[in-house]
């Protein structure tokens, strides 16, 4: 629960801040925010990696059998291709911002101190074909997040069913 609102705010605020600093004219302050912005992503990555641990090792609770017997069959399915979209694509995006980054010639060092290594060659046309896909998958990953807080909201207003109380503090 905690790894999915940390994650949530931290995709949110990212992809706020990324398209905020890619409109910045050239300066060592949008050097800086790009910066910020990549030692982001790749803490958003390792969160990714340990949510996706722990989903592994501790499954989640099935649907409520009132929920499930109510949900049509392609809303079943929607809340199953979402779930593994989005967790596709908590790695998907930060590694080709990584892998851009990389092709484009531009090291990534975690927090200013940790120097991770290139994950491609210095590229510039794998660059300029990676760098639209890390965008792409951004608004990927924000599109399905909107989707699935409409599915929250539809439940909550509509069906006034408990679903959303699985995700609260203090309610498993």
């Amino acid at each position: 629960m905690v790894l999915h609102w940390l994650m949530a705010l931290a995709i949110l605020g990212l992809f706020g801040f990324g398209i905020y600093m890619t409109d910045l004219p050239f300066s060592p302050t949008r050097l800086k925010f790009y910066n910020w912005h990549k030692w982001a992503g790749i803490s958003i990555l390792l969160l990714s990696v340990l949510r996706l641990i722990w989903r592994i090792t501790h499954r989640p609770p099935p649907l409520p059998a009132a929920i499930s017997k109510a949900m049509p069959g392609w809303q079943l399915g929607a809340y199953h291709a979402t779930h593994h979209l989005m967790y596709l694509l908590f790695f998907a995006v930060p590694l080709l911002g990584w892998t851009y980054s990389s092709a484009a010639g531009f090291a990534v060092v975690w927090f200013g101190h940790i120097a991770l290594p290139d994950l491609v060659s210095v590229d510039k046309a794998l660059a300029d074909l990676i760098k639209p896909l890390h965008k792409l998958s951004a608004l990927a990953l924000v599109g399905l997040a909107v989707l699935h807080l409409a599915a929250v909201l539809k439940h909550l207003w509509i069906d006034r069913d408990s679903l959303l109380q699985r995700m609260l503090p203090g309610h498993h």
